[in-house]
């Protein structure tokens, strides 16, 4: 018999692929019945698993209305990724200058073992979150909590968006364009002791996906709203 814990797990699975292949539109109201039908789940653990869904940037609630998907703001978006440009950027080089070189070595051997995710038919959530494990494990090489926090916030408010530009990239350069070389390339910059190169090879990967978030969001504009 399935636990509570179990259901919201279930929901919050169902829930996030739901969101991220577009089942619904940008400020559209969550019908709680029907996904509680959908689902087969009760209110109380698709609750939990929407307000999950809410910390991560999916979803938005407003008072006495309910659960919303959330918005798509091109303007928004490109602040966060700049945001997120300069805090990881800083986070390379404070990293380069004092990493643990057994947490390094951990790094090197996730990104290695995660190299063989990246193959056709990969869920770009399961993308994702491998992506977002490894900068987070790089920012707490830099020793300042500061930063690592102000990189989760970040994330979580543009992981919705994330999700679709690697599911854009895919669709349209095919699965060999995501890739871990750039990450590869970060990580001996920070081995080598090299300050200014990891904080420069960081900038530029962040920057590649700033310069087409833009473009992305429209595309998912066009695919939401297609007849």
């Amino acid at each position: 018999m399935e636990t509570k814990q179990g259901a919201v797990e279930r929901a919050y699975r169902a829930l996030k692929e739901m969101a991220a292949s577009y089942k619904f539109k940008p400020d559209e109201r969550l019908n709680e019945s029907t996904l509680s039908v959908q689902l087969n789940i009760s209110r109380t653990p698709l609750r939990e698993a929407l307000n999950r869904l809410i910390a991560e940037g999916f979803f938005t609630f407003r008072s006495g209305q309910g659960f919303y998907c959330r918005s798509l703001n091109p303007s928004e978006i490109m602040d966060l990724y700049e945001a997120r440009a300069a805090i990881e950027s800083e986070a390379a080089r404070l990293a380069a200058r004092r990493f643990d070189p057994a947490e390094l070595a951990g790094l090197q051997r996730f990104l290695k073992e995660s190299e063989a995710v990246y193959s056709p038919g990969v869920s770009p959530v399961e993308l994702v979150r491998l992506d977002e494990e490894f900068h987070l494990r790089l920012a707490k090489l830099s020793g300042n909590a500061e930063l690592v926090r102000l990189l989760e916030n970040v994330a979580e408010r543009i992981h919705y968006i994330r999700i679709i530009d690697l599911q854009s990239l895919s669709e349209r350069e095919g699965v060999p364009a995501i890739t871990i070389r750039p990450h590869v390339r970060i990580l001996a910059a920070v081995k080598a002791g090299n300050e200014e190169g990891a904080a420069r090879e960081m900038n530029a990967h962040i920057s590649r996906r700033l310069e087409e978030v833009t473009q992305n969001v429209r595309m998912a504009f066009s695919r939401i709203y297609a007849p």
